[in-house]
């Protein structure tokens, strides 16, 4: 599966065409992204609504949530699919290991008069020697 900031990502530096929700296109160069889908573009040729009138911009910044659609070239769409982390891989690698502070002995004492180790279970109970308990 393919996500389309992965995609993006994948794109930067390569040729593709923009069309926004006002029927203009640009095409040219892709220089960067973000995460809302902000575009930074290159050496670009933009073209009315109509496809009458045409512009040659050297660089444009297009807003994400005014974009209709994207035309990327085959090879980009390629380059993504041999990408070798997906984020089901990277998620798996991190499982492996533990997670946050501490050596993995549960969440420290508690309440509950236990304590956390296996080696402090032997003696019983979380009472300290020479204690009452409380009633």
């Amino acid at each position: 599966m393919v996500l389309p900031m992965s995609l993006l990502r994948t794109a930067q530096n390569q040729p593709m065409m923009v069309e926004l929700k006002n029927g203009e296109t640009y095409s040219g160069v892709l220089a960067s992204c973000d995460g809302f889908m902000n575009l930074h573009m290159r050496d670009i040729v933009c073209t009315s609504r109509d496809g009458e009138r045409f512009w040659k911009i050297p660089e444009c910044y297009v807003r994400g949530n005014s974009i209709k659609y994207l035309r990327l070239p085959d090879e980009v769409i390629d380059m993504v699919k041999d990408e070798p982390q997906s984020r089901k891989e990277i998620r798996q690698q991190f499982k492996a290991r533990g997670r946050g502070r501490g050596k993995g002995e549960g969440r420290g004492r508690g309440r509950g008069g236990q304590s956390a180790g296996p080696e402090k279970r032997a003696g019983g109970g979380g009472d300290k020697a020479g204690k009452k308990a409380r009633p």
